[in-house]
């Protein structure tokens, strides 16, 4: 059995999932022309660099289905996780805790949220073009400005309320319904996002059970396999679900009691993958 990520690009984590044996990175078009029957194909498309969509290849993992390979993170889940207003539709209808997330395309109109709000790509990913706008004078300026993007023009952007940054979040990664991996992201001095392309730091973590039970609630809502999971602390001591990803990058760092991350999640997925391949 062979088994294949399906992906553009040979990424840190990509390269160290090809790392455990009879595993390898492969386009969807090499992906198409080498597996077989019985062999697995594993989803790692991600949101494309003009943030209007995601990278080509959801053709060829619905045909790799067709021929009888086991496709996980599957076409549906991977728009699901990289389309954000898929996402928050998702999560509505699991009940799962997500902010208000509301459409917008046009940059003229009144707020469709009470600022404070957060606009962002409808496809987005790495911090980009993510603007905090604290007033209706903030909005307006912010949606002119973005207006003038490509991916605007394509679909829009999204508001979103916001919840109270304080200054960290945790990212889990889950896998065929188990959390393999966690760190917890501290933003960088004066920035109130967490990611790591904006200067946010990581460590190792100790998810709590609840956090755990959510994350894993959330992949199950958009039929993930292999998902991250980006979770805000709340006020009151909880978790709401901010974004999903379903080309997460994680390394060693999220080790949990100091494991091997990538081993244990090709184990995960390919335990939990035939089953939920054979209910599909």
């Amino acid at each position: 059995m062979a088994v294949a990520l399906v992906a553009h690009r040979r990424t840190p984590t990509n390269v160290a999932l090809a790392a455990c044996p009879d595993v390898e990175v492969l386009t969807p078009a090499r992906a198409l022309h080498t597996l077989a029957e019985g062999d697995v194909a594993i989803g790692r498309l991600d949101v494309s660099d003009r943030l209007d969509g995601i990278q080509l290849g959801l053709w060829e993992l619905a045909r790799l289905e067709g021929s009888g390979v086991r496709v996980l993170n599957r076409p549906g889940a991977l728009v699901a996780a990289h389309d954000k207003l898929a996402t928050a539709r998702a999560l509505a209808t699991a009940g799962l805790p997500h902010p208000t997330t509301v459409q917008v395309t046009a940059p003229s109109g009144g707020a469709p949220i009470p600022p404070p709000v957060v606009v962002k790509p409808r496809f987005g990913s790495w911090g980009r073009d993510v603007v905090l706008c604290r007033d209706a004078a903030e909005l307006r300026r912010c949606l002119a400005e973005l207006a003038q993007r490509p991916w605007f023009k394509t679909h829009g952007a999204l508001v979103q309320q916001v919840v109270p940054p304080q200054g960290q979040d945790l990212r889990l990664v889950v896998a065929g319904g188990s959390v393999v991996g966690a760190v917890r992201r501290i933003a960088a001095a004066g920035q109130w996002r967490t990611n790591v392309a904006l200067g946010a730091t990581r460590e190792p973590v100790s998810p709590p059970p609840e956090a755990c039970a959510l994350a894993v609630a959330a992949a199950q809502a958009i039929e993930g396999d292999l998902v991250g999971i980006d979770l805000l602390p709340t006020p009151d001591s909880g978790f709401v679900v901010l974004e999903l990803n379903g080309a997460v990058e994680f390394n060693h760092e999220y080790a949990l009691d100091g494991g091997d991350v990538f081993a244990r999640t090709l184990d995960e997925l390919l335990r939990a993958g035939e089953p939920a391949a054979a209910v599909a």
